[in-house]
């Protein structure tokens, strides 16, 4: 497969051209990636207004993904999500009320796009998870949310896989959603190799209307690439709106070096990619069922996901953590209770060798009372306004044990796994603030009192 942006920037570099434009580093060493870091210069393309070498790779993209259309983001999942949701907006034909159904476990970005566009956020309710990250509403649930509403949503939004590695049923959520000819959109930001596992579980071929990946997470893609995929039968619905959004919403100044790994990675995806995957989660598999046989408790998940449930061990996940970092092994994840490792095709036969030594001697193997947290509640909190009038409210910080009874101003959890336990507009109870003790968080931005 072609490689148009990363051949222009070599051709660019190979002439030695006086730099007298941005950036500032004028293609001198100090990272040692300068030469190849350029902005939209002439032939470079502009990449919100892609129609020349920026556009054939995007469609390369789309070709790879089986998607009508992919658009490029240099700011992660985060700005492809902003723009899905004002292409639902935009997008919907209705007059009334304009609201998405959304299972709770939404990424913080959401949250913060349903604020900027004044969307109404309602969640599904599902039977209580036993975790902050985890929601897995089924088609049957879905149906009967769905009926129960006066006023159908402007879509449905699912994040899959989620941060434990749980998948939902994407397909049969899409049949539902077309059975009220409703749009389903899935933050897929974890999942951009489902594509090319024989056969594919993507989004893209299971019904989805839209869907992100951040490429950065699963594939060999500079930190913050990522793509916003909308289906071939969504495109007339959605292309127009969506490919404004990233451009509202995105920066004027997108890094070409990102865009380049973008480029490559399309080459890389349309060679052995497929082959080297597929031998990937066959030895992730085996590695699973080594660390099992040594009693470890490893979750049932998506297949390059390593998720320890250390509380059902007895152990403390953030401890576990600490303890691989004594194997040389960094997790991408930790809490009390879970330990998420993230493996890809990049990583090496060492890695792997080093988490089977370290599961020879780890503490878990001699379990103990497992420590149990309390099930985290699905269904709606109090809502007392909305995401936007919280959001732009005066606000003040209090201490988290104070917070009970006041209104969520704004998200208080990091990234990762920036899950939000009170979304803006809500009212603060206990559960939730014995969650943000749970996840060290001390203070809480609550609406001022009058």
């Amino acid at each position: 497969m072609e490689t148009p942006v990363y051949d222009f920037v070599t051709e660019y570099s190979r002439k030695n051209m006086s730099r007298l434009h941005m950036p500032g580093h004028k293609g001198r060493s100090f990272l040692g990636c300068e030469a190849r870091d350029i902005t939209e210069i002439s032939g470079a393309d502009v990449l919100h207004q892609a129609e020349g070498i920026l556009g054939a790779s995007q469609d390369n993209a789309a070709q790879l993904f089986g998607a009508g259309r992919t658009f490029y983001s240099t700011e992660g999942s985060s700005l492809c999500i902003k723009a899905m949701l004002t292409a639902l907006v935009q997008g919907s034909t209705g007059t009334g009320r304009k609201y998405i159904l959304a299972a709770r476990n939404v990424h913080r970005s959401m949250v913060d796009a349903c604020g900027l566009l004044d969307l109404e956020l309602e969640f599904l309710t599902n039977p209580a998870s036993g975790h902050l990250l985890a929601s897995k509403p089924t088609p049957e649930q879905l149906r009967q949310s769905l009926k129960r509403c006066e006023t159908l949503p402007i879509g449905v939004y699912v994040t899959s896989p989620d941060y434990l590695g749980n998948i939902v049923d994407v397909g049969g959520l899409s049949a539902v959603c077309r059975e009220y000819d409703l749009p389903l959109v899935v933050d897929n930001a974890h999942g951009a190799y489902l594509r090319f596992l024989e056969p594919s579980v993507h989004p893209m071929q299971l019904g989805a209307a839209m869907c992100c990946d951040s490429a950065h997470k699963t594939l060999p893609v500079l930190t913050g690439g990522a793509y916003l995929h909308v289906a071939s039968s969504w495109q007339e619905a959605y292309v127009a709106y969506a490919k404004k959004a990233m451009a509202v919403f995105g920066s004027t100044s997108p890094s070409y070096l990102i865009l380049q790994s973008l480029d490559l990675c399309n080459r890389y995806l349309s060679e052995k990619y497929r082959e080297k995957l597929l031998d990937t989660v066959r030895k992730v598999g085996q590695l699973k069922e080594i660390l099992r046989s040594y009693q470890i408790p490893v979750m049932d998940t998506e297949p390059l996901k390593i998720v320890i449930d250390a509380a059902g061990a007895g152990y403390d996940g953030e401890e576990t953590a600490q303890e691989m970092r004594e194997y040389a092994i960094e997790c991408e994840y930790a809490d009390h209770q879970f330990v998420v490792c993230m493996l890809t095709v990049e990583n090496t036969a060492m890695d792997h060798a080093r988490i089977r030594r370290w599961g020879e001697h780890t503490a878990l193997r001699m379990h103990r009372n497992p420590v149990v947290y309390p099930a985290v509640s699905a269904g709606m909190a109090e809502r007392v306004c909305s995401i936007r009038e919280a959001v732009f409210h005066a606000s003040e910080t209090v201490p988290v044990e104070d917070a009970v009874g006041r209104i969520c101003a704004a998200q208080s959890v990091a990234c990762p796994p920036a899950v939000p336990i009170a979304v803006s507009g809500e009212r603060i109870t206990e559960e939730m603030v014995t969650l943000f003790q749970n996840y060290g968080i001390r203070t809480v931005v609550v609406l001022a009192n009058p």
